[in-house]
């Protein structure tokens, strides 16, 4: 059933010309149809990447940035930030012209004892001078906050906001509805939601697709994104990995890079297969 999981709630090398031209409607890359592929190039080439640059070639940084149509100067909502591997990426693309801002779990929405509550506030009201330390662009270019923290100055004026292989720990959590709806009250009227996620099999048992396996199913997201006040506008491949079978007993920790179960023949497949969704605020 479609909504299965609302009742559930738990460069290497990369290809820039291949952004050029649109291959097909329903992956048009470009941020709102302009071409920033040298922004993204010179975000991706920064030094201060060097660290993280071994991913790209599983994560697609640059063509998942154009496919969500971001500009450098847009404001965009970065959730659950973690260790920072895409903060990195949008704090080079957006540090100069645009505005990144760290949007955090809302601590009592989660399994969250006090002190880990208390982490999440203080992860907040350090991310801006993380990024600027990290990017070396001005600290007032960037901010963090939790999302029961935002105030009416900050609803409706973000361009994007961005969860990023995230959405199985809201579903399992049973805070997705209330953290989604959050985010939609942050964008602007026609704002972009959008959603890179581990992806089970069509066919994936509701047990095995609920969250607790990191792996969720396509149809199951784009149903209940939209029934939260969001039309989906494209879906895209990009960060598809075919050799990843989605059928793990300990879930996508199994696969690279954790190896949870140091199984040699997950081992060079690559990272998790992973479904690329765009939706706009309704």
């Amino acid at each position: 059933m479609r909504f299965l999981l609302a009742a559930a709630v738990p460069f290497a090398a990369v290809s820039l010309a291949a952004m050029a031209a649109p291959a097909q409607a329903q992956e048009q890359g470009g941020a709102e149809g302009a071409d920033h592929r040298a922004a993204i190039e010179a975000a991706l080439a920064h030094p201060g990447r060097a660290d993280d640059r071994a991913r790209d070639a599983h994560r697609h940084p640059a063509e998942t940035i154009a496919f969500f149509r971001i500009a450098p100067d847009m404001k965009v909502g970065e959730y659950a930030p973690g260790g920072g591997w895409y903060s990195r990426v949008l704090g080079h693309y957006l540090g100069q012209e645009g505005e990144l801002v760290g949007l955090y779990f809302t601590p009592d929405a989660g399994p969250f004892d006090a002190e880990r509550q208390a982490g999440i506030r203080e992860g907040a009201a350090g991310f801006a001078g993380k990024v600027a330390e990290w990017t070396g662009r001005p600290e007032a270019n960037f901010a963090g906050m939790t999302l029961d923290a935002a105030t009416d100055a900050d609803r409706g004026t973000f361009d994007r906001v961005l969860v990023v292989r995230m959405l199985h720990n809201l579903m399992r959590w049973n805070s997705a509805d209330s953290e989604l709806k959050a985010m939609r009250d942050l964008l602007k009227p026609g704002g972009m939601l959008g959603i890179v996620q581990h992806r089970a099999k069509a066919d994936a048992p509701a047990d095995y697709a609920d969250g607790s396996k990191g792996y969720l199913r396509q149809e199951d997201v784009v149903g209940f994104v939209e029934a939260l006040g969001f039309e989906l506008v494209a879906a895209s491949e990009v960060n598809a990995n075919p050799a990843d079978s989605a059928d793990h007993a300990r879930g996508v920790w199994e696969m690279p890079p954790t190896l949870a179960t140091e199984r040699a023949e997950l081992e060079g497949l690559g990272e998790s297969d992973r479904m690329t969704l765009l939706f706009r605020k309704r």
